[in-house]
């Protein structure tokens, strides 16, 4: 099976990812999700149930967590320069998380936007999505992130 190695993370690199994909950058297809929230930080997400990734927290104190809408996923955002970089989603230890594809480095090698209406879902049906689309394999600890 042939993976896909990406690196990335917020502005300031308070936050970082490295990520592996089994899903060729051109067929994976980042989902605009239009709630307020990723809508005014022009959020659409990539992820791979198959793939793996790695979140690293440089300083904890520069990282906000938030929960919006159903309160059901967490964000990460840096404090410092205000990208926002995942969300995560954790369920009987399990973390499913999903990256914002402008956090990633060579996004462009994703295939076009695909509009994404997780408003109109209830908390439940988002969370059977997560779980089958999110990445599965999440790393999140302190300091950088290691190269994929």
């Amino acid at each position: 099976m042939t993976t896909h190695r990406y690196e990335g993370g917020c502005h300031c690199g308070n936050i970082t990812i490295a990520m592996e994909m089994t899903i060729d950058p051109g067929a994976c297809t980042p989902r605009a999700c239009d709630c307020d929230f990723c809508t005014r930080h022009g959020a659409a997400y990539v992820s791979d149930p198959e793939g793996k990734l790695e979140i690293g927290i440089r300083n904890e104190k520069d990282l906000s967590r938030y929960r919006q809408g159903s309160g059901s996923a967490e964000m990460l955002v840096c404090r410092n320069c205000g990208v926002m970089v995942a969300a995560c989603y954790v369920e009987q230890e399990i973390v499913y998380a999903t990256v914002n594809s402008l956090a990633v480095a060579g996004s462009g090698r994703f295939g076009p936007k695909e509009a994404v209406s997780p408003k109109q879902w209830d908390a439940q049906t988002k969370i059977r999505r997560w779980k089958r689309l999110w990445f599965k394999d999440v790393r999140i600890h302190a300091g950088p992130a290691s190269p994929a």
